[in-house]
């Protein structure tokens, strides 16, 4: 498996190259221009003096050279862990992102644990239970939740839970570094992408779980006596978890990306919100590290689930 591993690693050197040109060139496509933003619009300062500091600016952040040499410049420097300094931020980025990248996946992380571990307990029941009450009743719950819109569950959340009960604060970071605060400002935007995610995979694990039940190893192993929740979950459940590692890999890589709207509505710092503010401040070297954070993060989640594969079905050989 190490060896494979290693090979899959190899073979996306080039395909992140490419997708690296590709989001320098998107972004020196977009409208605006950066060096102008900086520019003070208050003080008196003559046309030459403007077109001087322009210039200093220019050359400062290296806008200076041809589309090639920039691309070549930031590649070597992403290379080093020098991600180029932020022109709306005046920081060096990695510096700059470090908190916002903790913060999102502070949120993620808790987001995904509790909706995993919720889907499998709701999947599994369901199908156990096919066309019960509690099917029923889930079936059309998970319906709904996928037909509402993130920001409008966010909205929702703010609107009972902030204002009707007043129970967490509508948005914001922790005012104090502790557990508490953590938890009080937490909550809801965890709620939002929970209720978001859930309702996707809870229906993954049931689909994954009825086919499984119907399988011939199944009723020989009801045959042979075993219990019931032997045969749920030592048998059904691990032949049913391939679909389920597929959707749940996905899933959190949706959750850094699709993030970005929940951090906005709740005003939580994570990196989904600080790329939102970069697109409008027209920060660059923030749209360039995020953007191929994201790629990358994309492509190592291929990788991921290649290797689950493998250790949840035996059946599953990974060729080097």
């Amino acid at each position: 498996m190490f060896r494979y591993i290693v090979k899959r690693i190899i073979s996306l050197i080039p395909v992140a190259l490419i997708i690296s040109i590709l989001l320098f060139a998107f972004s020196k496509a977009m409208p605006g221009d950066p060096i102008q933003a900086m520019m003070p619009t208050t003080g008196r300062m003559t046309k030459a003096q403007q077109e001087e500091l322009y210039k200093t600016l220019e050359a400062r952040y290296g806008y200076d050279k041809s589309l090639p040499e920039q691309y070549v410049k930031w590649l070597g420097r992403s290379l080093r862990g020098d991600f180029g300094e932020s022109t709306s931020k005046k920081r060096p980025v990695k510096e700059y992102l470090k908190e916002p990248l903790k913060n999102t996946i502070y949120l993620n992380i808790g987001s995904t644990i509790i909706s995993f571990v919720l889907s499998v307990l709701i999947g599994i029941r369901s199908a156990t239970h096919r066309g019960g009450v509690f099917d029923r009743t889930f079936q059309t719950l998970t319906l709904v939740g996928l037909s509402i819109p993130v920001f409008f569950i966010g909205l929702l959340c703010i609107y009972f839970f902030a204002f009707k009960l007043g129970w967490f604060p509508a948005n914001g970071m922790p005012r104090e570094n502790t557990f508490g605060q953590w938890v009080r400002y937490l909550a809801l935007p965890t709620l939002t992408l929970t209720i978001g995610s859930l309702a996707g995979l809870s229906r993954y694990v049931r689909n994954s779980m009825l086919d499984a039940l119907n399988q011939d190893f199944i009723r020989t192993a009801r045959s042979k006596g075993l219990a019931e929740k032997t045969v749920i979950y030592s048998h059904a459940f691990r032949n049913a978890l391939i679909p389920v590692v597929t959707a749940l890999t996905w899933s959190i890589l949706g959750m850094f990306s699709g993030s970005a709207i929940t951090e906005r509505i709740f005003a939580y710092r994570g990196i989904g919100n600080e790329l939102i503010s970069a697109v409008m401040a027209q920060d660059y070297n923030i749209i360039l590290t995020l953007s191929m954070f994201y790629a990358l993060l994309t492509l190592l989640g291929n990788l991921i689930m290649d290797v689950a594969y493998a250790l949840v079905d035996p059946r599953v050989k990974l060729e080097a």
